[in-house]
């Protein structure tokens, strides 16, 4: 039977689409219900398309009804073209699951076409081959936040895995409010039967994929589905994508994490290698769709923060990145740096890009709506309700952690405050668990410190830690949980697993900053607990000035003033340490005889010696070298009296370098090899490589050139592996002098312009600056002209001094010996410069110069200096007394 469609019709001369499918609905005999169940639609879909509630349907909608109907021709024709013109008027929401594609014998991936991913080879590689195998999962569940790419992924996949699934590969959109019935018969109908029982003849055995898009929407109806499904179809797996899994036994849940993000290290390494991160490639590759250029030098720091700001999720730096065409990168990370949970997109678009929802595009409002949109803050919030207020309270309390963290830290952090002593413990692996099932938790890495709340999560989790009040509670935990660490990782700075140590720290860097800040004022004893601990590792990473500033501000505090006096006496000792570091030593030499006496007055041998060798090397920067030498001597005999292998080598270590400055390098050499030796057997691998490097300035000392740079290189590759920069820069620098007295210019130029580049970095960072009235001298060739101050300069201008001789340019020579002279901070240095200065110029008044520096230093030149000096001197002193 043929509906009449003679009767009412639109303004344009056509039935309209609601009479239309009534019309056809009956004439093939079939209810609402039957309708809906053969289209694999909702009822309620019917329902509204025939009272005209849901007047502009989805062309997936309209086929699959069409289809259902049996149309074809005309009649066909006629009911898509009504459903083309059926009207403006504002529309009712489709709330059923929305079939998203039907597999055809031509077609058999009916999917949304896949886009390019960044950075998701791996995913991809893993869930193809968890796909593919032959036992492998019946279920997969890609979960996390929104945004994330959970639907670009699952898309993907589903296109990489078609050719193992010659039964077909469709997906099927999950509608808000769907119930058990919609979910099934969508189902049913992308896979292209009415009931299961035609699904299992139709199939005979061949597998089929089915992917289920957003099925946090009806988690209950979609666990059914997927339960009757697989139990009906041994051949069918399933691939969901939704904020938590669906809960099915079997299921694999593979948590989909944000993109990886550079490290702060790298910002100035070139664009190239900032886009070896795919959170830097995707944003490069999407600001390149709104702006010709690409991010200049200068703006590519800014490009790195942006994206560690953005904490690599794809749909913020897609947002970011379209700001772009406006706004220049450093202007996007200050305009929006700290906001990035208000970044806004349309709700549905580019959460599904590319799937046919006709629910997205619906409204439940008969007046029309204004488009909406989601936030960063909303797509948190939404798996954030999903928690229990016990998993909410902890989320908040681990949101503190800035940098990864382990599960012991957790158990120390999530611990009942009433029980400090963690007595009772609470177990956070459960916890840990549900926020990677939710997406909420990144896991990296095999080490411990394995663990990141994403960024987007814990500022969001920070701002209701702080409308519930209990923020500042947080983070007092937090700096005592962080203070406890350093205490146990400080004792592993010395020793065998130093490097690990420095490693670990450095992990921790930024959670080690916002404690200390917090503590200074909230709990300042905390606060001076943690800061005595950073000491070495403050000295060891070049933060000498901050760290110091900071146990002078909290020894300085009175709330501090009844601390335990051997910590303020660690914490003094770290204050005269930090000075030696750069060359304001001679201000805490009362810091250091006080913490001296504090530790010998409590027996507190370990301290003592620390503070000896701390003393001694403030005594040889103010010009005592006798007395740093008797300390030396004291720290030799304590540690042999109580078999301290490490001291002894420390002490050694130090004796060598009086050695040298008496002129007795034989006996340096002596002291050394015994400081190698006890080194090895304390398994103290740092002070080893600080003697390899004395070893290879002994060398160069004693004119064996060669010598000293092979063991000058060995060290410096030691020094890179250990962290240590600054002792590393300084044996550079003998190396350096060794290749330019050898007349290995072209090496010797190699190492000047290493030395200078780490000179202008420093600068670049306003850690250096040039010393008042002096001059550099005219340039050797095109290298870059010295600035700044510190020891560099001196080495560098002592390396030119001695090139330039060799080369027989004498009066260059001396321009460059001289400015080595006054820019010299290690004595030797100075007392080599004035040397070279004497022989390049024959002045007597150099000499004078000289004779005063060895007095001041107790420097003794070395036989070939002498040697070298010897016709000026004679020329000075005039003939021997008869």
């Amino acid at each position: 039977m043929t509906p009449d469609h003679d009767g009412s019709r639109s303004p344009a001369g056509r039935t309209p689409l609601p009479e239309l499918l009534r019309e056809h609905r009956r004439a093939a005999g079939l209810t609402q219900a039957e309708l809906a169940s053969r289209a694999g639609v909702g009822v309620r879909t019917v329902r509204d398309l025939e009272r005209g509630r849901a007047v502009r349907p989805q062309r997936t909608t309209v086929d699959l009804l069409a289809a259902a109907l049996a149309l074809a021709g005309a009649d066909r024709a006629a009911f898509l073209a009504a459903a083309r013109g059926s009207g403006t008027e504002p529309t009712r929401p489709d709330t059923t699951s929305t079939a998203i594609a039907v597999p055809s014998s031509d077609r058999p991936v009916s999917l949304p076409p896949p886009v390019a991913l960044i950075g998701r080879d791996r995913d991809i590689t893993e869930l193809t081959a968890m796909l593919t195998v032959e036992r492998g999962p019946r279920l997969v569940s890609l979960v996390g936040l929104a945004g994330v790419g959970k639907t670009a992924l699952a898309t993907s996949v589903a296109h990489v895995v078609a050719p193992a699934h010659p039964a077909g590969v469709a997906g099927v959109l999950i509608g808000e409010g769907s119930d058990g019935p919609d979910v099934l018969a969508a189902s049913m109908a992308v896979l292209g039967a009415a009931r299961p029982t035609e699904l299992v003849a139709q199939l005979a055995g061949r597998p089929v994929l089915l992917v289920m898009d957003a099925v946090e929407r009806a988690p209950g109806p979609v666990a059914a589905t997927v339960h009757r499904l697989t139990a009906a179809l041994p051949s069918l797996r399933v691939l969901v994508t939704g904020r938590h899994p669906v809960g099915l036994p079997g299921e694999r849940v593979w948590p989909v994490a944000p993109l990886d993000v550079p490290p702060s290290d790298v910002a100035h390494t070139g664009l190239a290698t900032l886009e070896t991160w795919p959170a830097v490639a995707l944003f490069t590759a999407r600001l390149a769709q709104v702006r010709r250029e690409a991010p200049t030098p200068d703006e590519l720091p800014a490009l790195a923060a942006l994206v560690r700001r953005l904490g690599g999720l794809p749909l913020a730096i897609e947002l970011m990145a379209a700001r772009g065409r406006l706004l220049d990168l450093t202007e996007l990370l200050d305009r929006y740096g700290d906001r990035v949970l208000d970044l806004a997109a349309p709700a549905d678009a580019t959460v599904h890009p590319g799937w046919d929802a006709a629910d997205a595009l619906t409204r439940r409002s008969t007046t029309p709506a204004a488009a909406t949109t989601v936030t960063l803050r909303e797509a948190v919030a939404t798996s954030y309700r999903l928690l229990a207020p016990d998993e909410r309270a902890a989320l908040r309390q681990l949101a503190v952690f800035g940098n990864r963290w382990s599960v012991e830290l957790a158990e120390e952090m999530l611990a009942d405050e009433a029980d400090r002593d963690g007595t009772v413990a609470i177990d956070p692996v459960p916890r840990l668990d549900r926020f990677v099932e939710l997406g909420l938790l990144s896991v990296r890495g095999t080490g411990s410190f394995r663990f990141r709340l994403l960024d987007a999560v814990r500022e969001y989790a920070v701002e209701q830690a702080a409308g519930e009040g209990e923020l500042t509670c947080i983070r007092r935990r937090h700096a005592e949980v962080i203070a406890r660490l350093v205490a146990r990782t400080a004792v592993d700075l010395v020793g065998p697993r130093s490097s690990d140590a420095v490693h670990r720290l450095d992990e921790m860097t930024s959670d080690i900053s916002s404690s200390l800040a917090h503590a200074a004022t909230d709990d300042p004893l905390t606060a001076l607990r943690l800061a005595a601990c950073l000491t070495r590792w403050w000295r060891f990473r070049g933060r000498d000035v901050i760290g110091r500033q900071w146990l002078h501000r909290l020894l300085a505090d009175p709330r501090t003033a009844d601390a335990d006096p051997i910590l303020r006496a660690w914490a003094a000792l770290g204050v005269a340490r930090l000075a030696a570091e750069h060359g304001a030593g001679a201000e805490e030499l009362p810091t250091a005889r006080a913490a001296l006496e504090t530790f010998r007055q409590a027996g507190d041998v370990t301290g003592e010696l620390e503070a000896r060798n701390v003393l001694g090397t403030l005594l040889i920067a103010v010009g005592r070298q006798d007395d740093a030498r008797e300390q030396a001597e004291v720290v030799l005999r304590l540690a042999a009296r109580d078999g301290r292998a490490r001291d002894l080598a420390v002490a050694q270590n130090s004796l060598a370098w009086h050695e040298i400055r008496t002129g007795d390098l034989a006996a340096a050499r002596r002291r050394l090899a015994a400081a190698d030796r006890l080194a090895a057997e304390s398994g103290e691998q740092r002070l080893r490589v600080l003697v390899w490097a004395s070893r290879a300035e002994v060398a160069r000392l004693e004119g064996w050139y060669a010598d000293a740079v092979d063991r000058g290189r060995r060290a410096m590759a030691a020094l890179s592996e250990l962290g240590d920069q600054g002792r590393r820069r300084r044996t550079l620098g003998t190396v350096g002098l060794a290749l330019a007295q050898d007349g290995r210019a072209v090496e010797a130029t190699e190492v000047l312009a290493e030395l200078r580049a780490g000179m202008a970095e420093a600068a670049a960072a306003g850690s250096v600056r040039a010393p008042a009235g002096w001059a550099v001298p005219r340039q050797r060739s095109d290298d870059m002209a010295l600035s700044g101050d510190g020891p560099d300069v001196g080495l560098c201008a002592l390396i030119e001094g001695n090139l330039a001789l060799h080369k027989g340019d004498r009066e260059l020579a001396a321009e460059w010996f001289a400015a080595a002279a006054e820019a010299g901070q290690d004595r030797r240095d100075v007392v080599e410069a004035l040397v070279g200065l004497a022989a390049s110029t024959a002045d007597p008044a150099v000499l004078d110069r000289l004779d005063q520096a060895c007095r001041e230093s107790g420097i003794a030149l070395l036989p070939h200096e002498s040697g070298l000096l010897y016709a000026l001197t004679a020329d000075r002193d005039g003939p021997a007394a008869p």
